[in-house]
């Protein structure tokens, strides 16, 4: 697991989250329970769009192809500094996440943020939608869609 690290017998340790195992698909997810967090962080207002806007681009598609972004939030660093405030604890040890983790309240706003930056120009030009982990390409021929 490259999003996490194992904290040390010898490193001190401050505080700690309890671990939520999640299903989704019928696979297990390593989910922090940082509610106590999230409720002291202030909220990053980048919009994140409604599925209505999402959907409203794709009215005159005849081609859509949707590429799933698999554990999205953990594209992201965490600076350093804050990765004290994102330890777990479980039978296995305390860890600490490296990645940005899901369940942390500005991870989506993050999240879109760089998706925004890394896909701006094609965004832009009225061929492309992010939608939360998905990434969708959409054209009305498919001469357009295969370029």
């Amino acid at each position: 697991m490259d999003f996490v690290r194992k904290i040390g017998h010898n490193e001190i340790v401050e505080i700690t989250t309890p671990v939520l195992i999640t299903w989704d698909y019928c696979k297990s997810r390593l989910c922090g329970y940082f509610r106590a967090l999230n409720n002291y962080t202030k909220a990053d207002s980048y919009p994140i769009p409604r599925i209505p806007q999402a959907l409203d681009q794709l009215e005159k598609a005849k081609y859509i192809t949707k590429i799933y972004c698999m554990k999205g939030f953990y594209h992201n660093g965490v600076k350093t500094n804050s990765m004290k405030l994102l330890r777990i604890i479980c039978h296995m040890g305390i860890y600490e996440y490296t990645r940005m983790p899901f369940g942390i309240k500005n991870a989506p706003a993050h999240f879109y943020r760089m998706m925004d930056t890394i896909f701006k120009e094609e965004i832009l030009e009225g061929w492309m939608v992010v939608y939360i982990n998905d990434i969708i390409i959409y054209s009305e021929t498919r001469e357009d869609h295969v370029k």
